[in-house]
């Protein structure tokens, strides 16, 4: 069972106030003080972990979010007088903090790092308010730099996961992957990106619940999941495939309101064509992830699992199947 500790408590309560700060301000000098905290708090949980890469992780999440925040800082009076320049480095301080493409080099790292939890931190809350300030600056940000970006973290997101085999990493460029779509949806209007990272974050976080409470690291250790534990395998495998956007489950949904966006808005086909062929190459690694654990068992690897196994962790993945509930809700409001 999870349970927190005070400094812990604390500084996660003092990381939500800095997101809570930088997404109400009005000035850029309160901004970069809610973004301060919301990285000085973060670094604590980082090492808090027992695991002894934590350290090394967190040193690089310090020093990369150190160079966003002191890029922003500049760019603000660099505005009064080179205005192109500074949207410039403004776009790529929020980039970098993000982790998208072209600026991705250290979110594998960072995550390969640190624990499940964390990483899922680090994969959705602390991405509410770059994402946001990029909502708030999208008249004076170029299009083409989030197009490019977009296209760019699509590529590296589904290339960058064939050929690895550490769970966080796969995830890690997951991450990547679907930073595309969030990219595309921060282009189109606020609602959009809302219920984009709303459905991307509970997805996540059942997928991982899973690999948590069964402490899955390597693609090998897929293959030791219990026999027994056939319901942990049903929901890790609805989870994956939610994760890659298949039908009629959660993470579908939000990308079919984009696709539709940019067919109705006649935006670049070339930028949905990069979107959805990347998003082919995520679903054969989520599928890859997936039938190692609920095909290839072996029952000399087997593991006792279903000892000490709760239920706890089933609970979210099969949130996945709400919207097989969506006709009835529409019949009982109509």
């Amino acid at each position: 069972m999870l349970t927190l500790q005070p400094p812990q408590l604390l500084f996660s309560f003092t990381l939500i106030t800095g997101i809570f700060i930088a997404i109400s301000s009005s000035s850029w000098f309160i901004l970069w003080m809610g973004l301060e905290l919301n990285l000085l708090s973060f670094i604590p949980i980082l090492t808090s972990s027992s695991n002894r890469y934590s350290a090394e992780a967190a040193l690089k999440y310090f020093l990369i979010q150190a160079l966003g925040s002191a890029s922003l800082l500049a760019a603000c009076p660099l505005s009064l007088i080179f205005s192109h320049l500074a949207t410039l480095i403004i776009s790529s301080a929020l980039l970098l903090k993000v982790g998208a493409a072209p600026f991705h080099f250290w979110f594998p790292p960072v995550m390969q790092g640190i624990s499940w939890l964390q990483s899922l931190t680090l994969m959705t809350v602390q991405k509410i308010t770059p994402i946001a300030m990029m909502n708030s600056l999208l008249h004076e940000m170029s299009t083409q730099i989030i197009i490019l970006s977009s296209i760019s973290s699509s590529i590296v997101g589904a290339l960058g996961g064939l050929n690895q085999t550490l769970t966080r990493k796969i995830i890690s460029y997951s991450s990547i992957n679907h930073m595309a779509w969030l990219l595309a949806t921060v282009s189109f209007n606020e609602n959009m990106w809302l219920i984009y990272f709303a459905s991307y974050t509970l997805i996540s976080a059942s997928v991982v619940a899973i690999l948590h409470s069964a402490q899955i690291f390597h693609f090998n250790q897929l293959l030791t999941m219990n026999l027994l534990s056939k319901p942990l395998k049903l929901s890790l495998f609805l989870s994956l495939l939610s994760l890659g956007g298949m039908p009629p489950l959660l993470g579908f949904l939000p990308k079919m309101l984009v696709i539709q966006e940019f067919i109705f808005t006649h935006t670049s086909l070339i930028w949905l064509m990069s979107l959805l062929m990347s998003a082919l190459l995520t679903l054969f690694f989520y599928l890859r992830m997936a039938l190692s654990s609920l095909i290839l068992s072996s029952t000399k690897l087997k593991t006792s699992l279903h000892e000490n196994f709760s239920p706890s962790p089933l609970i979210l993945p099969f949130l996945n199947l709400s919207p097989l509930l969506y006709p009835l809700v529409f019949l009982i409001i109509y």
